[in-house]
């Protein structure tokens, strides 16, 4: 399939403004169809979930709808696809579920490749129960984490990994279904955070082996919420505090109050437009898995331009370097702060944000301290104007 970034840039409002958005691992711009999903739904008579009155249908079909839709992006069961506030209120409403399962002396994995939301929840959780710690580094010379580092951690105590599918600091994609497969040899259940990984790659739950895996539309297209997914054999398992008479059916029983229609209606939105890359054959997801395809392969194809003109110039260190690695660079730059440099580009009207992004334990372990650098992210809707334009603003910053 041939990818045209220009007519896919024509279904997003605001890319008309002329600014250039490096910023999208921290939330994309959102096209159109996502808009118009939301307000319509808005707009619509519509109630709280049931079968009764077409406003309860409504609502009904809504959240059958985006957890399917979910379903076709991650390669899971729709049927084990929760719904939240945010993937951080997610991980930790599972992980103090989960901690009422362990006891002292059990164990608990997590890395400092990963953004805080995969690691303060754990970290918590676990010591409110008296359960170990066990923490996983990855060479701050080439970014990457390996399932040895893991395997080096784990032992028979280890209830649970929780490893990044791709950081949102550098890129990086360490090997998920190796380390699941370590994992799983110590009976440990393992926690992806996809949140970064489904902006950029295909996603298949099965050949991550993955036994939980949380996203956010909001990186890919869609409005703001959180997705976990699970078999729902492993959700029924589990006992989250719950209000007496909300459903204990699955999933709801993690879905805590009235969910947010109009954003599960946009969130289907963004998992179509998504599926609009691919030619209009197969089912969603078969579309789903050759447009991601696409996107990754748009996107790569960017990112080597950017990193070779970023080559050339003076004082620029990129500590973005594993093999597998999403289109996101993180800067720092000889005698200049990185968020001076962020100030220069966003008066030329590029997006470029410098912070450590919450990968704080990241951000430490490469030396940097709490200050991160400049992240450099792209997007399916980048194009080659954007990298040469981003390259031309640092030279002119540059000595």
């Amino acid at each position: 399939m041939t990818y045209d970034v220009d007519a896919f840039r024509s279904q997003f409002p605001s890319l008309s403004s002329g600014i250039a958005h490096f910023d999208g691992p921290g939330g994309s711009q959102t096209p159109a169809p996502v808009a118009e999903a939301v307000a319509r739904t808005m707009t619509s008579s519509i109630a709280n979930r049931g079968r009764l009155t077409a406003a309860e249908r409504l609502a009904d079909d809504v959240v059958v709808g985006a957890r399917q839709a979910m379903a076709d992006l991650l390669g899971a069961d729709p049927r084990g696809v929760v719904f939240g506030r945010s993937m951080t209120q997610l991980t930790y409403d599972l992980s103090r579920t989960l901690a009422a399962t362990w006891q002292a002396g059990d164990e608990v994995v997590v890395t400092r490749l990963d953004h805080d939301a995969n690691v303060r929840p754990w970290v918590q959780a676990a010591e409110a129960v008296g359960a170990t710690v066990r923490w996983a580094d990855f060479d701050p010379g080439t970014g990457e984490l390996t399932a040895n580092d893991v395997a080096a951690v784990l032992s028979p105590r280890t209830r649970l990994v929780a490893i990044t599918g791709a950081s949102n600091l550098i890129g990086t994609r360490p090997p998920v279904a190796e380390i699941a497969e370590v994992a799983h040899g110590v009976g440990a259940l393992v926690f992806v955070d996809a949140v970064h990984l489904a902006a950029h790659a295909p996603v298949d739950m099965a050949t991550l082996r993955a036994d939980l895996l949380a996203c956010s539309p909001y990186k890919f297209l869609g409005p703001h919420c959180g997705v976990l997914a699970a078999a729902p054999e492993l959700l029924e398992s589990l006992h989250p505090a719950k209000l007496l008479p909300s459903s204990d059916a699955v999933p709801e029983r993690f879905e805590l109050g009235t969910l947010p229609y109009e954003l599960l209606a946009g969130t289907t939105a963004a998992v179509d437009v998504l599926a609009g890359l691919a030619p209009d054959d197969g089912g969603r997801r078969d579309r789903l898995l050759r447009a991601m395809a696409a996107v990754e392969a748009h996107e790569d194809a960017l990112r080597d331009r950017l990193e070779a003109g970023i080559a050339e110039l003076p004082g620029v260190r990129s500590w973005s370097r594993a093999a597998q690695r999403t289109p996101t660079l993180l800067l720092t730059f000889d005698g200049r702060e990185a968020k001076e440099v962020s100030a220069h580009l966003a008066q030329q009207g590029i997006n470029a944000p410098s912070s450590n992004f919450y990968a704080i334990e990241a951000s430490r372990r490469l030396g940097l301290g709490d200050a991160g650098g400049l992240r450099l992210g792209l997007a399916p809707y980048s194009t080659i104007d954007d990298v040469d334009r981003v390259v031309a603003a640092l030279g002119g910053l540059l000595p």
